[in-house]
């Protein structure tokens, strides 16, 4: 594979138009209970046909279950069109949005198509990356990084992920506010990275850098002054990982994430676009998906202090709360498919070409699917029934590794903390798509 210098410039331009679309980091406080109330007083006054969730304002606030909780009662197949996405229809119930997951030969994901994202960017500007293909090509690229997390892998690297929990929290302040995202979650989540990527350790930041540098807004106020100035950040990414890449591909396969791409045949030969795009799937994927379960399953524990107790009563339902966080969190909100063919859905009817989001967020909190689904139980009978990884050939290939890191965070914490205080209203990210935290104060007494 040739990484050419000239190509950066509009390789960086594909991740804008992928990423930053959806993805605003910025924050505020979570509104008050009165607030609540008013929100959602809003949602059901409103005309169904103008009701858009796609609006990253009633997700950085919280509120914009009241809006889907009244699509799943009134309009679970909606259509709605702005001027921002254009047309869509949105998918708001359990069975609906796992028919369309896995159905993929009826809903598209590849980037030829629209790909993942509800912002449609020009087609010479779409990010290709293996959850934007279909079969076969997503298969084969799934398979070559598929191994990492086998069984065995996992086996082996439990061992690695429970020292390093168990220094992070050791090395935590007593006695004094601290914001949890950055000191645990975004600490254990950018290690893990760097030990899948074989990534120096003592540049593992650059990780977390570079996945919120993909992801945020240019301009002042934001973590990047410019576009430009983003291009020459990412292009630093896409050098320092080509290095990585040169000296992988000519030494024996390696069980790290570079070795895999670079000596498999279904990605050896990717363009510069394909590879950047498979790396920003990876950081991104790894390092937003568990660090924002860290953060709201400790956030969602606050918030039901009797969930707590009955956790340290019994720290054995740790296997069941850690389904129940992913579940309750829903980290990736959702993901768009496009129709192959006319078909119905819902009812409705959908025309060839469409846009079709998943609302996994909704789905989640769909109570016809989900016993009392409305509420955060962490001894459920069935937790895993959740769509937070998805479903189908595109169910996410890490979920028993992001399993295993938040278990390990929480049998680590039952055996340290009796009491974690969280002593302000967590901050959120500004986004239709990543249910993200930047800020949760905490205090440890001691």
């Amino acid at each position: 594979m040739c990484l050419v210098n000239r190509r950066v410039t509009h390789i960086i331009e594909t991740i804008t138009n992928c990423f930053h679309n959806c993805l605003r980091p910025m924050t505020i406080a979570t509104p008050s209970a009165a607030h609540h109330s008013d929100a959602r007083a809003e949602a059901y006054a409103m005309p169904l046909d103008q009701i858009d969730v796609t609006k990253p304002r009633l997700f950085q606030d919280d509120t914009i279950g009241h809006y889907f909780e009244r699509l799943r009662r009134e309009d679970p197949v909606h259509h709605h069109s702005n001027n921002f996405y254009g047309p869509y229809w949105s998918v708001t119930k359990y069975q609906d949005i796992m028919h369309v997951d896995t159905h993929h030969g009826i809903y598209s994901s590849d980037w030829s198509h629209g790909g993942i994202g509800i912002f449609d960017a020009p087609i010479e500007n779409r990010f290709q990356m293996f959850i934007a293909m279909d079969p076969p090509k997503h298969d084969e690229q799934r398979k070559t990084v598929s191994p990492i997390v086998a069984p065995a892998n996992l086996a082996s690297m439990e061992t690695t992920i429970r020292e390093r929990t168990q220094r992070v929290l050791d090395g935590l302040p007593r006695n004094e506010t601290f914001n949890w995202v950055e000191r645990v979650s975004i600490e254990l989540t950018t290690q893990m990275l760097a030990t899948l990527f074989d990534f120096p350790f003592e540049d593992r930041r650059l990780l977390t850098w570079w996945s919120d540098l993909a992801t945020s807004p240019a301009g002042p106020g934001f973590m990047i002054e410019s576009e430009e100035a983003r291009w020459v950040e990412l292009g630093k990414c896409l050098a320092y990982f080509t290095k990585l890449w040169n000296e992988r591909v000519n030494a024996a396969p390696g069980s790290d994430l570079i070795s895999m791409l670079a000596h498999s045949t279904a990605t050896r030969h990717m363009s510069p676009r394909e590879f950047l795009g498979n790396l920003m799937l990876l950081i991104v994927g790894g390092n937003d998906t568990t660090r924002n379960s860290m953060t709201g399953g400790l956030y969602a524990l606050h918030q039901h202090p009797a969930e707590f107790a009955k956790l340290r009563a019994n720290p054995a339902l740790v296997d069941s709360l850690v389904p129940e966080i992913i579940r309750w969190q829903t980290p990736l909100a959702h993901m768009r498919r496009t129709a192959l063919q006319d078909t119905v859905l819902g009812g409705k009817q959908i025309k060839k070409g469409d846009k079709v989001v998943m609302w996994y967020l909704s789905g989640n909190r769909d109570e016809d699917a989900i016993d009392r689904a409305s509420q955060f139980i962490i001894d459920r009978a069935r937790p895993r029934q959740h769509l937070s990884f998805g479903f189908g050939i595109h169910r996410c290939v890490g979920n028993r590794l992001a399993e295993m890191q938040i278990r390990i965070l929480w049998e680590e914490i039952l055996q340290r903390f009796p009491v974690i205080e969280v002593v302000g209203p967590p901050k959120r990210v500004f986004s239709n798509f990543v249910r993200g935290f930047t800020a949760l104060p905490v205090r440890l007494p001691g």
